[in-house]
């Protein structure tokens, strides 16, 4: 019988970043193709019988695919440089929760499937859990399409690649309706359980958050032969949000507001940019502090370009109010689970995207360094085993 963590240590090659150090797997890429590939051989020796849907979602079913079945999983790409948890452990423990549950005889009176979406992170394209938005129509297929990664390459292109049709993607009315009932279980991405000294915990809310791109225009020129005076700089009016975006957060209640990432154009060290582009992270407990983040944010950069002589557009890529789990799922698992914690978190999910159409749940399995997006990120050997006993526990209530 497989481990979860036994599991993680056979894929813990694929997509390791040797620059930014912990892994780098995105949307459709080599790595990413290789971890699929890899999932499809667990379930296959399972006997689980793998299909893909046509945005790129890949099914793993226990019995023949019918409604209302019971679904768990995640996803098996990553943030750049992230860590190895975030993700693969919630595929890991579901293939190890499928083991634990034939071991002890059981059979499922419904349909029970893992799911691994697609390009989860945004890493790759921009847009956090694409292939749920997809497959549940929270996203346009024909903007999906024209998405491109920093190679320019854009996603119907990635698809057609991997041997998907890009005309076929979007929503998907069909898979969906199969799902009764979907628990994804992730590594905390925080330190609630360790201040509560709990292995497992379950979800009540994600935050209201988004991401947008804020783009400056200037006018590129010469480090050494342009005066200060004569500069138009759209490095200057970046530099002033990555500070408002700290200012903003910090006068709103549990507010979070990131810049994680700047891109110059052309980007030379002796070289004045043309353009700078940047993208924001903001994230509040309701759509009012987000959006009352954003636009404090949005007022400052239109400001500081115009001190600069730039401007700014600023493009939504990207957004989801506050989830709220369904209750009666969560009070039920918490009864079969002997009432462990119950927390909100600020990172999204698939199964935030989920909550809109099905009943949904998460699990949370501790971890001990309360980091993620990044190389410490960690679960013990035990505690690991302990999220496979809680998902399998709830996968034999949901689907016995």
């Amino acid at each position: 019988m497989s481990t979860a963590d036994g599991l993680l240590a056979a894929i813990d090659g694929v997509g390791a970043d040797r620059r930014r150090g912990g892994f780098s797997r995105h949307g459709f890429d080599r790595a990413e193709l290789e971890l699929r590939e890899w999932f499809v051989g667990e379930a296959e020796r399972r006997g689980l019988a793998v299909r893909t849907d046509r945005n790129g979602n890949v099914w793993a079913w226990w019995g023949a695919p019918g409604p209302d079945a019971v679904v768990t999983g995640s996803h098996l790409d990553s943030v750049p440089g992230g860590g190895a948890f975030d993700g693969p452990l919630g595929v890991t423990t579901a293939l190890a929760a499928v083991d634990l549950l034939r071991a002890n005889w059981f059979v499922p009176a419904r349909p029970l499937a893992i799911v691994v979406f697609a390009e989860e992170e945004g890493g790759r394209f921009g847009v956090p859990c694409l292939g749920s938005r997809l497959l549940t129509g929270a996203i346009d297929p024909d903007a999906a399409r024209r998405l491109t990664d920093a190679d320019g390459v854009s996603l119907a292109e990635a698809v057609a690649e991997a041997g998907l049709q890009p005309a076929r993607l979007g929503r998907d009315d069909e898979a969906l309706g199969l799902v009764g009932r979907f628990v994804e279980l992730h590594v905390e991405q925080g330190r609630g359980l360790v201040d509560l000294g709990a292995p497992v915990g379950l979800a009540s809310s994600i935050l209201a958050h988004g991401r947008w791109r804020f783009r400056f225009t200037g006018e590129g020129n010469h480090a050494g032969a342009t005066l200060i005076g004569d500069r138009r700089d759209p490095m200057l009016p970046a530099s002033a949000l990555v500070l408002a975006a700290r200012r903003a957060a910090s006068g709103v209640d549990g507010a979070r507001a990131t810049v994680g990432r700047l891109v110059p154009n052309p980007g030379g060290a002796n070289v004045i940019a043309s353009t700078v582009d940047l993208w924001l992270d903001a994230r509040a407990g309701d759509d009012a502090g987000t959006r009352a983040v954003v636009g404090e944010i949005s007022a400052a950069a239109v400001s500081a370009a115009a001190d600069e002589g730039c401007t700014v557009a600023v493009t939504e890529e990207s957004y989801g109010d506050t989830v709220h789990f369904d209750a009666a799922l969560r009070d039920e698992l918490s009864g079969v689970l002997g009432d462990v914690p119950v927390l909100a978190t600020g990172a999204g999910h698939d199964a935030g995207i989920l909550a809109a159409r099905v009943p949904t749940a998460m699990l949370f399995v501790r971890n001990p360094t309360g980091v993620s997006h990044a190389p410490a990120e960690h679960a013990e050997a035990a505690d690991c085993t302990a999220g496979v006993v809680a998902l399998a526990t709830v996968l034999e209530r949901l689907a016995g």
